[in-house]
């Protein structure tokens, strides 16, 4: 590491007088001449300071008696100095600088805080200098996780490349102008390190063997699973191996309705029977949990019984069942509570944690992620398997497509490593990236221990500290008189109770330190207003604070409408301008996401923009000027308008169009299953299937899954009858083709939807109504209606 620093934190400055000072600058000189780069801090608020913003330090040097910071009682500045590196640091060797021989006076605990003590006077600069920095050395080599570390040996040995890939560490693109443009872009190191699978000294991905499997089980030490396997294209692969192999042809899922398209990808490739569990929806339009109701037994047994597929399935069990956990808008549900829900049903269960790979890593979370299904919280025969599939890259530090499964087996369901890594192979490379691997090692090591607390614990404070200010910012609008008492709002409880001393807090009130360790504050009290979902229970659900759902004015969570509002399409699209991407926008809420990388100056960009927004609003500015890009590629449409006609057109139209209650209504009244998908999809490829127009797609079978974003969630499923005229999946979709006709430039992203260029119609991939039905196929007489035990697949 080329930046490795080393804190040294004493009160006298290196600049000062006396024989103490001259012998710490001559030590600050010989720790640099060992190659390290010394921060020097002369109170406990600027050593804290180099804690809390440098990650590169090796080593620290601190003084006992370091004065301390204000209001933070009698104990020594070195004492809270010793505990901040104890938060944010694993095994940094530190040594404590003594002024006297009182080591026999300092608390127990420091000495297990300490690898030394260090008398400045007693020693030489040069002596102490070696100590430390041969520390600094071990600590630097241990703090690299296996893989990583081999990669970097094996990059320093400065090796020929006589394997794939033909680049050869990047030679072959210095013989190219083009090339050797993409080599100085991304560098060398980039380059030496994408290495072919034959080097076997690195281990291999499919056999999990050498360092490889080393950071695998490393990575499950550090998630809690059983076993780990690391994954490089996204969750999206991972969700399809999980699926091929929990359940096979003719077998029956259950599947969150609120699913990912991959999960409907791994059903077509196994070619199981889904029968869609609903979740509930409040009046934005937002996706809750499935609720309790929705999962129990008799609930589930009742939906298999009312699904047309179920019939030719070769048993009436299901085999599997997968959910969203934490979903898009930041709902996590009690796992243990929804395992125990769903064991009677099932003998495998599949968190799909896409956005939640953090859970794990602070108190907050405790018990709401997949791994914590274990024998402690489930005890006994009826615990299912249960499979946890993250996208790393999307909220740690791993790069993009990066991603991991992890899995504990029951004896119930038993997962064989040799038979799950046949699955695994299918849908995996044999000419993996390896910077990929070593970013889901390095990332799975930035979790460890202290550290990933502590970098969970920063993005939730930064979450709750924006959260309140939004309170504040709108109360002080109100309270000011001089412009319209109107702004954006948060999604999120108005009100939150200290359980221990039972006291009630407006939220923008409460003690951030409240709202940053105490679950129940995020709690989604059964029949709460604010979040506008039915059905729920105490501690069911809660609300992960890093996931902010702005509000617009114009609706709310009952779905009660006003006489005026502010669509969040035109919001984000004035966003944009400003260079601020959000992660989801629907009808009247905009989601932003607070990972690790988020500080106060980012999220106070966004406040800025906010509040100009409301200027530009209350100005009723000429949209020419908000959105120039808008208004000059189509001038005939938007040309003359201002923001605030804009705005009130769009959500006049949404509201006589009722698109939020056709949402909800096209989401709770699912469509009629008539073909399974894998059907389907042998027909698509094999030119059994047609597109048609909505208007001529009544009755008609979908080939392909239609998902609109907003909401980013299936509407209809292949193998679903598109259902009347007047149902709710087509009174759905034409109003969104209707939308999209009068407002161009803010239409939805419909993945399965093809759009005429003349016309704007939608049209849909149907199957051909000539293709011959699929015949029954009759399950063995010893399998159906059989309440045996799922077969062993080890």
């Amino acid at each position: 590491m080329t930046d490795s620093q080393v804190l040294i934190a004493v009160p006298e400055h290196p600049r000062g007088e006396g024989a103490s000072a001259e012998h710490l600058r001559r030590l600050r000189e010989a720790i640099e001449a060992h190659g390290f780069e010394v921060r020097w801090a002369v109170d406990a608020a600027d050593a804290e300071a180099v804690l809390r913003t440098e990650a590169g330090l090796t080593a620290a040097l601190i003084a006992w008696e370091l004065p301390r910071r204000q209001g933070t009682g009698a104990e020594p500045g070195g004492a809270s100095v010793l505990r901040s590196v104890g938060r944010r640091f694993q095994n940094l060797p530190v040594f404590l600088i003594m002024a006297d021989d009182g080591v026999r006076d300092l608390p127990l605990w420091v000495s297990e805080s300490v690898v030394g003590y260090v008398w400045p006077l007693e020693d030489t600069p040069g002596f102490i200098a070696g100590r430390v920095t041969t520390a600094a050395r071990t600590y630097r080599e241990a703090v690299l996780p296996p893989f990583f570390r081999a990669l970097r040996r094996f990059d320093d040995a400065h090796e020929y490349s006589w394997h794939t890939p033909a680049h050869a560490g990047g030679v072959a693109l210095l013989k190219s102008p083009a090339g050797r443009a993409f080599h100085d872009y991304f560098g060398e190191r980039l380059l030496r390190s994408d290495l072919s699978i034959s080097v076997g000294e690195l281990g291999s991905l499919f056999e999990h063997t050498g360092p490889i499997g080393e950071a695998e089980r490393n990575a499950a030490r550090v998630f809690g699973s059983d076993l780990t396997y690391f994954v490089l294209h996204g969750d999206s692969t991972c969700n399809r191996v999980v699926g091929h192999f929990s359940v096979t042809r003719d077998e029956i899922a259950l599947v969150d309705r609120n699913c990912h398209k991959s999960v409907l990808h791994g059903l077509v490739v196994s070619g199981a029977r889904p029968v869609y569990l609903i979740p509930t929806r409040n009046g934005y339009g937002l996706a809750g949990p499935l609720p309790p109701a929705e999962l129990a037994g008799d609930s589930v047994a009742a939906r298999i019984a009312a699904n047309p597929l179920t019939a030719q399935a070769v048993s009436p069990d299901a085999q599997y069942a997968v959910f969203t956990n934490s979903t898009y808008d930041g709902l996590c549900y009690d796992a243990s509570a929804a395992a125990h829900a769903l064991a009677p049903s099932t003998p495998r269960l599949h968190f799909d944690e896409a956005w939640f790979a953090y859970a794990r890593f602070h108190p907050l979370y405790a018990g709401r992620y997949g791994m914590s299904v274990d024998e402690d919280s489930f005890p006994g025969p009826d615990r299912p398997t249960v499979f946890s599939t993250q996208s790393t890259h999307k909220l740690l530090a791993a790069l993009s497509q990066s991603a991991m499964i992890h899995v504990r087996p029951a004896p119930r369901a038993p997962v064989g490593h040799d038979r799950f890594n046949e699955a695994l192979m299918m849908h995996g490379t044999t000419s993996p990236l390896y910077p990929m691997i070593a970013s889901l090692d390095v990332a799975t090591a930035m979790m460890d221990g202290p550290q990933g607390h502590w970098l969970v614990d920063e993005a939730v404070t930064e979450a709750v500290r924006f959260r309140q200010e939004m309170i504040r910012i709108r109360r002080r609008i109100e309270e000011a008189g001089d412009r319209p008492p109107w702004f954006f709002g948060v999604w999120q409880p108005e009100t939150v109770t200290d359980p221990g001393s039972g006291e009630r807090f407006a939220f923008d009130e409460a003690p951030a330190e409240l709202l940053r360790t105490e679950p129940s504050c995020w709690h989604l009290e059964p029949g709460a207003a604010w979040h506008g979902f039915p059905g729920l229970t105490a501690g069911y659900c809660m609300l992960d604070p890093v996931k902010v759902t702005l509000t617009c004015p114009g609706i709310d969570a009952g779905g009660d409408t006003a006489d005026w509002g502010i669509p969040a399409r035109v919001l984000t699209a004035y966003l944009a301008t400003r260079h601020i991407v959000v992660e989801k926008t629907d009808t009247y809420t905009t989601l932003v996401l607070f990972s690790m990388g988020i500080t106060k100056g980012k999220w106070g960009t966004l406040l800025d923009a906010l509040m100009d927004f409301k200027s530009l609003y209350d100005q009723d500015a000429p949209l020419d000027r908000v959105l120039p890009a808008l208004v000059a590629e189509h001038p005939r449409r938007y040309a003359g308008a201002t923001l605030r006609e804009l705005c009130q057109d769009m959500h006049d139209h949404l509201r006589s169009a009722r698109l939020v209650d056709l949402l909800d209504t096209a989401f709770r009244e699912l469509p009629e299953p008539v073909e399974p998908p894998q059907l389907c999809y042998q027909r698509l490829v094999r030119g059994g299937t047609h597109r048609v127009r909505l208007l001529d797609s009544p009755g008609q079978v979908a080939a392909a899954m239609v998902t609109v974003t907003p909401p980013g969630i299936p509407v209809l499923m292949p193998g679903e009858n598109v259902g009347a005229p007047d149902g709710p999946l087509l009174r759905y979709l034409s109003a969104l083709e209707s939308f999209d006709r009068r407002f161009p430039g803010f239409g939805s992203e419909t993945h399965g939807v093809t759009v005429d260029p003349d016309t704007g119609d939608y049209l849909i991939e149907c199957l051909r109504p000539t293709a011959h039905k699929e015949a029954p196929r009759a399950a063995p007489p010893a399998q159906r209606g059989s309440t045996a035990r799922t077969p062993d697949r080890t």
